[in-house]
């Protein structure tokens, strides 16, 4: 079997001519590969360590184990779908669920590596039946309204832990965020996020410098305390070489996390299971995207690519590790540079375990102002929830018609809302489960019993994603393109042409 490590060479691996592409199979010369790896790196860098800080999870572990996980990837694709799989922003609402009913870090990663299991499992289901079994149990309203309550359920977050440690510092990352995004082009707005980090991150700084600390409560504290905005004492005493340290409880009573083994628990796993479909549509998209760029046919590697993302997931939790998913900023640097080669992928998993290897890098991450943090999930939580609308607006989803609206909004409202149904005294779900459930059985009821005509209407299309990649890591990627329409990246004349 093929593991697809026998790259050749293109050309003289220095430079290409006018509309000419290096495919994944292929290379530049190694010292090109090697920049090309740092631009994924920097691309997947700020989402990739941003999601296990807001999910309270290790970020120097989450690195190291991305670059594991790509690796994992890439050699169960055989090497034809480049892609980096960075943490996934689709689990964070399941994990603040979990962690509100005071379930610890080994719970949140029991459940995530369950439902990365749940993925394997499908995506091994499509490779066999096919992936038109995905449009008949997860059409597209369905699809995006899960999405969407996944995204929106999260507001709470921002306004109750994130935002109020340093409003001021939010509100101006946040603008600063939107620049970023809107306002250029190219690869600058791909990395919006990782900027508005160290802009938030350097103003916190700058304010302990001229006005002093600041007196707010601090995420998970209950009183407020004054101290400094950028907290970089932990920075120096950490070493420059070694292992995160394992999972503990501090002198304070909370727990400091690190690598530890999951723990399992049924009702965390029904709060995080929801992201399954959100991946799904996720990973679709990713291949889809890779196809239309390269201009090879990947559907025969779509169940291996989704089962490969569950793969990913399952290695990166079982050590303490966060989720994983293909990462759309990616794809926009592969769109500029035209090189699909994923020898720069394998670079970039490398370069990502080096630097799982630095605890002076966790501590240095792990000090990132809760302010700065407020200012980006704001801006990334919404991001999430609209990209439910855009998977609607996509495929046509016709809310005229009630087989579509009534169920749907019955359950965006039970998954905002944190609806909680109650089952037994140890037992109930709300938020997201419940919220995924009623939409879900519910859309699925109300077309059995509806009338023929009105069940042929909601019947739709099968999900869009030829052109668009839905769910990815921070949604900006997805809202913010150049040039080709509904693409990734700017226009190319050359694959326009093509029939």
């Amino acid at each position: 079997m093929s593991l697809g490590l026998g790259w050749k060479v293109k050309g003289d691996g220095k430079s290409l001519a006018p509309g000419e592409v290096v495919a994944p199979d292929e290379r530049l010369s190694w010292g090109r590969t090697v920049g090309l790896g740092a631009q994924h790196v920097v691309a997947m860098f700020g989402a990739t360590f941003v999601f296990p800080l807001v999910m309270g999870l290790n970020p120097q572990l989450a690195i190291m184990m991305s670059g594991i996980a790509t690796i994992a990837f890439l050699l169960i694709v055989q090497g034809k779908v480049p892609s980096y799989l960075g943490t996934s922003a689709s689990f964070v609402g399941g994990v603040a669920a979990i962690r509100a009913q005071g379930g610890d870090s080994a719970e949140v990663t029991g459940a995530i590596l369950v439902s990365g299991l749940v993925l394997a499992a499908v995506g091994v289901a499509i490779h066999v039946l096919g992936s038109s079994v995905l449009h008949k149990v997860l059409p597209p309203v369905v699809t995006g309204a899960v999405v969407m309550l996944i995204g929106f359920n999260l507001a709470p977050v921002v306004a109750g832990i994130y935002w109020p440690q340093d409003q001021w510092v939010a509100i101006l990352t946040m603008l600063f965020t939107i620049v970023c995004a809107v306002a250029f082009r190219g690869f600058v707005s791909r990395i919006a996020i990782f900027l508005a980090l160290i802009f938030g991150t350097l103003l916190s700084w700058i304010l302990d410098g001229a006005v002093g600390q600041i007196t707010s409560v601090l995420g998970g504290a209950t009183a407020a305390t004054t101290h400094l905005r950028w907290d970089t004492s932990g920075v120096g005493s950490a070493s420059w070489i070694g292992f995160p340290d394992q999972t503990m409880v501090g002198a304070d009573g909370k727990e400091v996390v690190g690598w530890h083994a999951p723990s399992f628990s049924v009702a965390a796993i029904l709060l995080v299971l929801p992201a399954v479909i959100a991946l799904i549509a996720e990973n679709t998209g990713h291949v889809k995207a890779v196809a239309e760029m390269t201009g090879h046919d990947l559907d025969p590697v779509m169940g291996r690519a989704i089962a490969a993302d569950g793969v990913g997931t399952v290695i990166a939790t079982s050590v303490g590790g966060s989720p994983t998913t293909t990462y759309a900023e990616n794809i926009g640097v592969m769109a500029a540079t035209r090189v699909y080669s994923t020898a720069a992928y394998y670079v970039a998993a490398a370069v990502a375990i080096v630097f799982g290897l630095s605890p002076k890098f966790g501590a240095l991450v792990a000090s990132v102002p809760g302010g700065v943090l407020g200012g980006i999930t704001v801006v990334l939580y919404g991001m999430i929830g609209l990209l439910g609308a855009k998977i609607w607006k996509e495929n046509g989803v016709d809310f005229g018609n009630p087989v579509n609206l009534v169920p749907v909004a019955a359950g965006i409202i039970i998954g905002i809302g944190n609806v909680e149904l109650k089952i037994t005294d140890d037992f109930s779900l709300g938020g997201i489960a419940l919220g995924t459930i009623v939409t879900i059985v519910g859309w699925h009821l109300a077309r059995l019993i509806a009338p023929a005509e009105i069940r042929a209407d909601a019947e739709g299309t099968a999900i869009s994603v030829g052109d668009h990649v839905y769910g990815d890591s921070d949604g900006i990627d997805d809202l913010y393109q150049e040039g080709y329409p509904g693409s990734k990246g700017p226009r190319d004349p050359e694959r326009d042409r093509r029939p």
